[in-house]
């Protein structure tokens, strides 16, 4: 069996000072180690992991491997993957399948050599091991005990297999962790996806209009971020609930044909397809700017703006102009791929402490509980999401109450 294919091992060094760049931002996942270290809970498992292939990701892994586990890795974003990382996880010793820009062949193929080890659990971001798992490589998946996803956009697919009784094996959505969504997807996509959209622009968002399309945990994150950057804000949104929360968090709510000609920046994080389809684009102000948060380039109709354009060229680096027949230039981030990681560094490495927390903590609950689990998408459990808030507080020196006798007894019970 392959062990590796990766653009160049040469460039081990740099990657692996990345890694121990994140790993010294890191704390709760360095304790995590540190246990693994010595009890071993993954001797003699096999893990295939498919998350965006950058630093804090490596060191996930090699926590994995740590506790014994025999890693099968790949990215998830061939936009995302950092040649350094992977090589110097195969310079590790763990098994590698990734290298930047992949054709859409190339990613499909190492899709598939990082489960070719038929594993034991998968550690998923988006869907794509657990979807080549179920349909053109279901003979892999012989020796499977379950699996973690990461993304909200993984968790509607796996929920939607589940509905249908298609799922074969049990998901653990970590994306619904309160120690993920709470964090990860507002803090860390609020921050990471701007810090990405500044560095490609070089442009103030103080004064602009700003349109985020969503008002999930992301675009939440999102538009919080942009607010305090200086930006007016509108949300579109499809929920009525979503639509008032946007609005009495100080929002302006509209739909997105209204907001097409007002924005200076648009940020798609929705999961959907189309957000942005050809009549919102042939709105848009001349110079207006693209981008999206969500896990796939779908929510850009990137195909129609290409119809709809009378020249393309690279503006700067990550960013394409579109020339409209009006004259207008429409410019897109990362060509409507997820902007944090494919034209950034993704999040931060604090908030990945969290998730990736999350991540270890539910592989170690499908180990132990395999023999009685069902085929269904399983929710994080409240002990673990505890474990790991009281295990980064400590990390941050935080103290906080505790409930005496008297105050137990008088919240569980009913007389006055």
């Amino acid at each position: 069996m392959q062990k590796y294919e990766v653009r160049d091992l040469t460039l081990a060094a740099q990657g692996q000072q990345k890694i121990e760049w994140v790993e010294a931002n890191m704390p709760l996942l360095s304790s995590i180690k540190k246990e693994f270290e010595k009890t071993k809970p993954f001797a003699g498992v096999k893990i295939a992991l498919s998350v965006h292939l950058e630093a804090k990701t490596a060191y996930l892994c090699k926590v994995f491997s740590a506790g014994g586990a025999e890693m099968h890795v790949t990215g998830s974003n061939v936009l995302s993957t950092q040649d350094d990382v992977a090589a110097a996880l195969v310079e590790s010793g763990l098994n590698v399948f990734a290298y930047h820009a992949a054709t859409d062949e190339e990613y499909e193929r190492h899709i598939e050599m990082s489960l070719a080890c038929k594993p034991n659990i998968i550690i998923d971001d988006g869907g794509d091991l657990a979807s080549m798992l179920h349909s053109k490589r279901p003979d892999l998946a012989e020796e499977m005990w379950g699996g973690c996803e990461e993304t909200t956009t993984g968790v509607i697919r796996l929920k939607a297999m589940e509905r249908q009784g298609v799922l074969k094996f049990p998901m653990v959505a970590v994306n619904d962790a309160k120690c993920k969504h709470l964090f990860d997807n507002r803090y860390g996509t609020g921050q990471s996806v701007w810090t990405a959209i500044m560095s490609n622009t070089n442009l103030i968002i103080a004064g602009k209009t700003v349109v985020v399309a969503g008002y999930g945990w992301c675009s939440r994150g999102i538009a919080m971020r942009a607010a305090a950057l200086g930006a007016q804000v509108i949300v579109t949104e499809i929920d009525h609930v979503k639509a008032m929360e946007a609005k009495m968090d100080g929002f302006s709510v509209m739909t997105m044909m209204q907001a097409a000609p007002l924005g200076d920046f648009f940020v798609t994080a929705t999961g959907c397809i189309d957000t942005i389809d050809t009549e919102h684009i042939k709105k848009m102000k001349d110079g207006a700017i693209l981008s999206n948060a969500g896990h796939f380039n779908v929510e850009i109709d990137i195909a129609g703006l290409q119809d709809l354009a009378v020249e393309i060229k690279e503006k700067r680096k990550n960013i394409l102009g579109y020339r409209l027949s009006n004259g207008k230039w429409i410019n897109v981030i990362a060509q409507g791929k997820l902007v944090n990681i494919a034209a950034g560094d993704g999040h931060p490495a604090e908030i990945m402490d969290l998730s990736f927390a999350v991540q270890a903590l539910s592989a170690i609950y499908i180990k132990e509980n395999r023999q009685k689990l069902s085929n269904i998408v399983i929710d994080v459990s409240e002990e673990i999401d505890s474990i790991i808030a009281k295990r980064k507080l400590e990390a941050w020196n935080i103290e906080i109450d505790t409930l005496t006798s008297e105050q137990e007894k008088y919240l569980n019970s009913w007389e006055v």
